[in-house]
């Protein structure tokens, strides 16, 4: 995270006229989170990184996105545009990534020093709806977005592995073709059929649009449902939010469309395997819990356990076409791509949880229940399931951040060119430009 801020100063100081570094918050560590501005156009536009504690691609993205706007500065398309870029939005959870961020860059280190707030504490989400935001990241993204306007902003994400895609809260008719362009140009698998849009109306390959939000509970906000959060929070400005993913392996089997052979029977393996990981962690976990010492860390630790050991078995259900209690939503026809992303999410929950669990062995100093050796061994084999049965392959940085930059400056043009205008209060001058009709594929 510091690195990142010295080099949004070290640009500053090389364009003062054109470039601006400012505080808009702090974390709840006391970290400042920077917003680093490039131009001076009436437009606003607003870019996050670093949402998710573990996808550290949107900082690399940011200052390319900078760079670029820079040397470009002078052109038609960027005289009315200020590109407004925040550093990240949860340092303090990106710091406890750093035992895998520097390398090198195997499933097994990733893994073993993954981390990721509760869905609590992740401060793009508002379960409790704006009012009730209650982390000052939160309360900074939301103030810096009524301070803004933008008509457009754009979530930087980053998938484990899989694929690449782009979730909207409104259409952009255009996307899905200048999407398969980058993609293809830099090697960058489309995933297809992601699991957390599993639900939600397609737009085209890899484009999916964003349901309205409700209130909805900890499973509904990554599996049905959008519940509140700060995607949809500036959308009465006339806001368009993209969320931009990029995969740091991919695996090319997520952009296969063709139809599966023997879904159903592929549905119960992924719901049964997902199934028989959660209970095997949950004991793993039964053994270790009374052994942890009561310290905010392990609070942290267990908090993101807890929620996908909650949310495993529900998901296994949702996925089982043998499953019907009354109230689980039919599944959409699924082509083998969705087939594979959902093999890839099942086990990449259950790794994740092993993860987070090696990581509170190792922050008590000692093994008391005896369980790192069966984490380690749980970890080495599902990541060679990854490596060897999915073909998972590591992208490396400098293409990741290429992508994605490629896609925020496409979407944000194609947000301009279809923009809805709110008028300001006391401001006659402002038009409301007609709604762009919504397209699906």
């Amino acid at each position: 995270m510091d690195e990142l801020g010295a080099h949004a100063a070290a640009l500053v100081a090389r364009h003062p006229r054109q470039a601006r570094l400012r505080p808009v918050g702090t974390s709840r560590a006391g970290t400042p989170l920077w917003l680093l501005s490039v131009g001076h156009g009436a437009r606003q536009a607003l870019v996050v990184a670093g949402p998710h504690a573990n996808e550290p691609v949107g900082g690399a993205t940011v200052l390319r996105l900078a760079e670029r706007a820079l040397a470009a500065h002078g052109r038609d398309e960027y005289a009315d545009l200020t590109l407004n870029l925040l550093l990240c939005l949860d340092p303090d959870g990106s710091r406890r990534n750093e035992g895998w961020l520097t390398g090198p860059y195997t499933l097994g280190r990733y893994f073993r020093n993954f981390f990721r707030p509760g869905f609590a504490e992740q401060p793009e989400w508002l379960p409790d709806g704006a009012a009730a935001a209650a982390l000052p990241e939160t309360r900074a993204l939301l103030d810096l977005q009524d301070e803004l306007r933008p008509f457009f902003q754009c979530s930087l994400h980053g998938v484990d592995i899989g694929g690449g895609f782009v979730e909207l809260t409104r259409d952009l008719p255009g996307l899905a073709p200048r999407l398969a362009r980058i993609a293809a140009g830099l090697g960058i698998p489309r995933e297809l059929g992601p699991y957390d849009a599993l639900y939600w109306p397609r737009l085209g390959p890899a484009v999916h649009l964003i349901p309205q939000p409700h209130r909805g509970s900890r499973t509904a906000a990554i599996t049905e449902a959008a519940v509140d959060s700060t995607w949809f929070h500036p959308q009465p400005h006339g806001t368009v939010t993209a969320v931009v993913e990029s995969p740091m392996w991919g695996v090319d089997a997520v952009e296969d469309g063709s139809p599966p052979t023997d879904p159903d029977t592929r549905l119960r393996t992924v719901s049964r395997t997902l199934r028989a990981d959660t209970r095997l962690l949950e004991h793993l976990l039964e053994r270790l819990r009374s052994h942890l010492a009561d310290a905010p860390e392990t609070a942290r630790l267990l908090a993101p356990v807890d929620d996908y050991l909650l949310i495993c078995p529900g998901l296994a259900d949702a996925w089982d076409p043998d499953t019907d209690d009354g109230t689980a939503r039919r599944l959409p026809q699924l082509n083998t791509g969705h087939l594979v992303a959902l093999a890839l999410s099942g086990r990449r929950l259950a790794l994740r949880t092993a993860g987070l669990l090696h990581r509170l062995v190792l922050a008590s100093g000692h093994d008391p229940a005896g369980v790192l050796p069966e984490l380690d061994g749980l970890i080495d084999t599902w990541c060679a399931e990854y490596r060897d049965g999915f073909q998972a392959r590591w992208i490396p940085v400098s293409r990741q951040s290429e992508y994605q930059a490629r896609v925020v400056l496409s979407t944000c043009e194609l947000a301009a060119r279809h923009a809805r205008v709110r008028p300001r209060s006391g401001e006659p001058g402002w038009g409301t430009e007609a709604a762009v009709p919504m397209h699906r594929e």
